[in-house]
């Protein structure tokens, strides 16, 4: 009979490890043997001017405020998932922006709005329908904020359309429909390594599955990450979300023959005297 803790359930008292907390460490040191995604090396100057805004503009300092007091982190969609996603998604606008001609005021505005809806975007994770509940939530919380209407509408549809496989709501203009695609993209880089990082373990942590059920489940996860690759939206993430997404499968092939070679029962060798 395996040990309680081998399917992840730890002896609290003691507070003894869980095989997912040593998962996730050999996770990490598996992403470690992987290069990073080349997004970050080869979009560096958009990466900082989106860090830059995000570190110093006074409305999103108090909007961070509001998600650091109010946002849950048990549900593998927590402040380290809503940074990078709001991160990514303004260097996103930043790179399609120029590409469209934005003048820089109106460029830095649009990613002051993206990185909104990216610290939104995930708020109601744990309702049904959590991207037409975060929607209903940011029109009832931006208000209260220096916006205009049409902002807080091209913020609410970002958030809105931010999963994968679902009906999209039309956006009222190209700037708007790039708010949208741009924060779909940053939410899905999510689905490479960081999945793996981070993800995937907060996730458990909060359902605590047997490792049986887990691993049962494996398959099925690994297929819907394989079936994000085609779906990214902009010009910038079909070209370097791939990369992501073949990181994150690559990793988590590696991860389950580790799983397998040393935390499954292995067969006994056969005697060689053995007769049949």
């Amino acid at each position: 009979m395996p040990n309680d803790n081998l399917l992840g359930r730890p002896d609290e008292a003691l507070g003894e490890p869980t095989i997912y907390d040593r998962l996730r460490e050999r996770a990490r040191a598996i992403i470690a043997t992987h290069a990073p995604p080349v997004f970050y090396t080869e979009c560096r100057a958009a990466c900082t001017a989106s860090r830059h805004l995000f570190d110093s503009d006074p409305v999103i300092a108090r909007l961070k405020d509001y998600i650091h007091r109010h946002v849950e982190e048990d549900f593998g969609h927590g402040l380290r998932h809503l940074t990078k996603v709001t991160l990514d998604a303004g260097a996103l606008v930043h790179i399609e922006g120029l590409k469209a001609g934005y003048t820089p005021p109106y460029l830095e505005r649009r990613m002051l709005l993206v990185q909104c809806a990216g610290l939104l975007h995930d708020f109601k994770r744990k309702e049904k329908d959590h991207a037409v509940a975060g929607a209903l939530f940011a029109r009832e919380l931006l208000p209260a904020y220096p916006f205009q209407a049409d902002e807080i509408e091209a913020i609410a549809l970002a958030i809105h359309n931010h999963e994968a496989f679902k009906t999209q709501i039309p956006a009222n203009s190209d700037s708007d429909l790039l708010l949208s695609d741009c924060l779909y993209d940053a939410d899905k880089f999510r689905w490479g390594p960081d999945n793996f990082a981070d993800t995937v373990w907060e996730m458990v942590a909060y359902h605590k599955p047997a490792l049986e059920d887990f691993l049962s489940r494996y398959p099925k996860g690994m297929a819907g990450i394989a079936r994000i690759k085609p779906t990214f939206r902009t010009v910038t993430g079909r070209r370097y979300g791939p990369q992501f997404i073949d990181l994150g499968l690559a990793i988590g092939r590696d991860l389950l023959a580790v799983i397998e070679r040393e935390y499954l029962p292995q067969p006994s060798p056969s005697d060689p005297n053995q007769k049949e």
